[in-house]
């Protein structure tokens, strides 16, 4: 498991109704770990309902090791995390964090760029427009939001990009992107990468794919983890921890072990990435992962927390 590291909020600022940006710098004083654009990290929090740890991508300077800043959005249907960090956290508060990880980099192999943000999900493309400045790439921005009040970065975005960098599709005013008006102006070897709510994210999806563009150029990440958490209640042994958990009907295996303490390396908490496999000592998973191929779950060797449960009553897990 990767260490974790500690910091502090050193400021908290209102960037539109519902979105809050945290600056967080480290507790030691020395330089956090440097990162690439499209990075995220997790963010560990202590509830009262127990260890919460929410992934956000990471939004400042580059070049700035003094410090992380991440953007969050108060979801209406808040698992824990958002909330507690609109209502709970103030400045001079300490977090843990976990190192930096990237699940959205950059395609190198890129002719031009297209980049599409749904809402909150503009976060990753606030340092990937960094790295794309520096490189003097083709790349286009397409910023889909509901209106201004709701809607990060409408001050600084237009100071960073010029007006054929970037375009704003404001929803409530009848500015709805044309999705296949737009791929159908992409020159050849462009690659799309969109972040938002999953509802644009299988539209640019389906579109791309239906204007013939392989899944090689087609970059995804969904800023809002949904996942099937249907099922019924079952039994979980931690053999190295010695604990024995109840996973309730409803709620994640990756949940339960963390309101039980246990600290777990998860990047995506969506069954893409991963991080979270674990050995399955006993018991079978009901896998749901989109990680695993056939044979490793038909094998049942090893699962994803963050997304899969027990097929029975009860697990047995290397952890």
């Amino acid at each position: 498991m990767s260490q974790t590291i500690k910091v502090r909020v050193a400021s908290i600022e209102q960037l539109a109704i519902g979105i809050k940006r945290f600056t967080l710098q480290p507790a030691s004083g020395a330089a956090l770990p440097a990162f690439e654009s499209g990075s995220h990290i997790s963010v560990h929090m202590d509830s009262p309902d127990g260890r919460i740890s929410n992934a956000y991508s990471l939004t400042g300077n580059l070049d700035d090791t003094s410090r992380y800043q991440i953007s969050v959005r108060l979801e209406e249907a808040s698992r824990g995390g958002s909330r507690f960090l609109h209502e709970r956290v103030e400045a001079g508060d300490e977090l843990e964090i976990s190192p930096p990880g990237n699940l959205f980099g950059l395609a190198s192999a890129a002719g031009k760029h297209l980049l599409i943000a749904g809402g909150i999900g503009i976060t990753p493309f606030m340092t990937h427009i960094q790295t794309l400045a520096t490189q003097a790439a083709g790349f286009e921005l397409h910023y889909c939001f509901r209106n201004r009040q709701s809607a990060a970065y409408l001050d600084s975005l237009p100071l960073l990009l010029s007006d054929s960098q970037l375009t704003l599709h404001e929803s409530d005013y009848g500015g709805r992107l044309d999705l296949a008006a737009l791929f159908k102006e992409q020159p050849e070897q462009t690659h799309v990468y969109v972040c938002g709510p999953a509802s644009l994210n299988e539209a640019v999806i389906a579109t791309a794919r239906a204007a013939g563009w392989s899944d090689e150029r087609i970059h995804y990440e969904q800023f809002r983890n949904e996942v099937d958490t249907a099922g019924g209640a079952f039994e979980v042994m931690l053999a190295k921890s010695k604990l024995t958990l109840q996973v309730a009907a409803g709620e994640t295996l990756l949940r339960a072990i963390e309101k039980a303490g246990v600290k777990v390396d998860c990047m995506c908490r969506e069954g893409i990435c991963g991080s979270c496999e674990t050995a399955i000592v006993e018991g079978q998973a009901d896998h749901r992962d989109s990680y695993l191929s056939d044979s490793e779950k038909a094998a049942q060797k090893t699962m994803l927390l963050c997304v899969s449960r027990a097929q029975g009553n009860k697990l047995v897990l290397d952890l």
